[in-house]
């Protein structure tokens, strides 16, 4: 056992070996999919290689990676077949099962006795490699006894299985300090323990401190079970870290509860729990329901990808009606944690209102796809939109911000939740573009908005003469500082005309808005009288954007 800030080297054996079915069973369907085995799931696997177009060296047991193969082509075909003359346990390929030549794929590999799978779409070759070499050293691992009868990736019963072995409470976080989680031992707990559990993860202060004394760095490089020595209220800690074929999976904390001592062997059991937490971490990472496999299965779906996995990753029904609402935060002052609050807060309240729904963060905001819908389409979209409302109002209400919500229109299944998506993103875009009392829409509700701004959009690629009215103000404003002329133009035109509406809206006298007028028409020409004049200024103040609004 080390101390803080000393580590030792060791690490998983570089010859751990598992089958191919336990392999799949570690890391499974969230990085793969198994297409074919000819020779059964009961083939070894000790490597994980990488295909070389200009070294194509096969490794006997081994699968080959097969990155930049067409697997609908003729040369995935002679991969398969070379493949089985090395002895390769399989080949990967790239996300997608081709037709008809998927039937040459498994042809070819029954003839040759090599396994096929196909890389998910929601995991790069980057991550499969690490994936992969994590799960062979994961399923090389042996498990505890004690531990042996946890059903995998069941992490709570990991944590009540150790709490019991070291008589001490027991976190399982990953390599952010997010709790996974943790024992059921809750007698006289520490005030840390309770916060971290509370907040599902450590709190921000305390990681930051840890950073800085340089516990993560002797954590992550270390091969023994570092410990916390009891200081003042804090009682003693263990903590091991848990990593499988070189990449680190997260920690195991142990921290002594009611006073008493942790069990003379806590040191050496929290050792072999470390070992079998790889593949428990490893399966929950790429498994679990409610995670970013999910995340990204629905965002794949969202950008017209598979209804078959995201409805057996999510246990959404198919073909029942499904609708997106797209949400995003206006004027106001934005969440706390920025988009990511506006995640958790999303969740937490669509679960609270009872749907079966997806969250996804998308940039700034999130995407909700709400499924299980009444068959009826009225009644449907009467669920929409008061889901969008009460979410709306809530988030508001929350965050201090004002939430918008676009409402996509109602689909008859997954498959038109593409179509929906788009439309909910159009109806946000307007909303939040007009910023006005309205926070919950659909596409039709704001079609003017939706219209123009398409307009605009479509504009952009368009090359204006350099010298229009609107550029002219531009520059004057620019090499005049404090010159607001483009802003008064904006106001005076947005208000039809209107000298004491356009006035109240920039907060000045109307006399003050028509001497600014009188110099609009000094500086640049502009012909306010002219319908085109006034068309041309408007598209080229709404091209201007935000740059404009930014100026003084």
């Amino acid at each position: 056992m080390s101390d803080l800030g000393e580590s030792s080297g060791r690490g998983a054996g570089a010859g751990d070996e598992g089958t191919l079915e336990r392999l799949l069973s570690v890391v499974g369907a969230g990085a793969v999919e198994l297409h074919t085995a000819p020779e059964g799931l009961r083939t070894q696997v000790t490597g994980v290689h990488v295909l070389d177009a200009l070294e194509p060296v096969i490794r006997p047991r081994e699968l080959l990676l097969a990155v930049g193969v067409d697997p609908g082509s003729a040369h995935a075909v002679d991969v398969v077949r070379r493949a089985g003359e090395s002895g390769a346990a399989g080949v990967v390929f790239g996300p997608g099962r081709p037709e008809p030549t998927a039937k040459a794929l498994q042809s070819a590999a029954e003839e040759s006795g090599t396994a096929v799978l196909f890389r998910t779409a929601w995991c790069t070759w980057a991550q499969l490699v690490g994936v992969l070499r994590a799960g062979l050293a994961a399923a090389g691992a042996p498990p505890m006894p004690a531990t042996s009868g946890v059903p995998l990736g069941d992490l709570d019963s990991l944590a009540d299985a150790v709490a019991a072995l070291v008589g001490g409470s027991v976190t399982i976080e990953d390599t952010e300090s997010r709790v996974l989680a943790y024992s059921s031992t809750e007698e006289n707990v520490d005030e840390m323990r309770r916060l971290t559990i509370l907040g599902r993860r450590v709190p921000p202060w305390r990681v930051t401190a840890m950073r800085e004394a340089g516990f993560f760095q002797a954590l992550w490089g270390a091969g023994d079970v570092l410990h916390r020595p009891a200081h003042g209220q804090d009682p003693e800690r263990l903590v091991g870290a848990v990593r499988a074929g070189g990449e680190a999976l997260g920690s195991i904390w142990v921290a002594a509860v009611a006073g008493r001592r942790l069990a003379p062997n806590a040191a050496e059991t929290l050792r072999a729990a470390a070992r079998t937490a790889a593949a428990h971490l490893l399966h929950h990472r790429t498994h679990s329901s409610d995670g970013r496999l999910v995340q990204d299965a629905a965002r794949a779906l969202l950008d017209r990808g598979s209804v078959e996995v995201l409805a057996e990753r999510a246990s959404l029904p198919p073909r029942e009606p499904c609708a997106v609402l797209a949400v995003g935060i206006g004027s106001g002052h934005p969440a706390d944690d920025g988009p990511s609050g506006l995640y958790g807060l999303l969740t937490l309240h669509c679960a609270a209102l009872g749907h079966r729904v997806v969250v996804v963060p998308a940039g700034g905001g999130a995407w909700v796809l709400v499924s299980g819908l009444e068959r009826d389409a009225r009644r449907a979209d009467g669920q929409v939109r008061r889901l969008g409302s009460a979410l709306a109002d809530q988030l508001s209400a929350t965050t201090g911000s004002s939430v918008k919500a676009g409402l996509g229109d109602v689909a008859p299944g997954l498959a038109g939740a593409p179509a929906s998506r788009r439309s909910a993103e159009r109806a946000l875009q307007a909303l939040l573009a007009a910023d006005g009392p309205h926070a919950v829409a659909r596409s039709e509700d704001v079609a003017d908005t939706v219209g123009i701004l398409q307009v605009v959009e479509a504009l952009r690629e368009v090359t204006l003469p350099p010298r229009t009215s609107v550029a002219r103000l531009r520059e004057f404003d620019a090499d005049h500082g404090g010159s607001c002329l483009v802003e008064t133009l904006r106001a005076y035109l947005d208000h039809f005309g209107d000298v004491s509406a356009a006035s109240r809206a920039l907060g000045v006298h109307a006399n003050s808005l028509r001497y600014r007028l009188r110099r609009i028409r000094q500086v640049s020409g502009l012909d306010l009288e002219s319908p085109d004049a006034r068309l041309l200024a408007q598209v080229q103040l709404r091209l201007g954007g935000e740059a404009d609004r930014a100026h003084p």
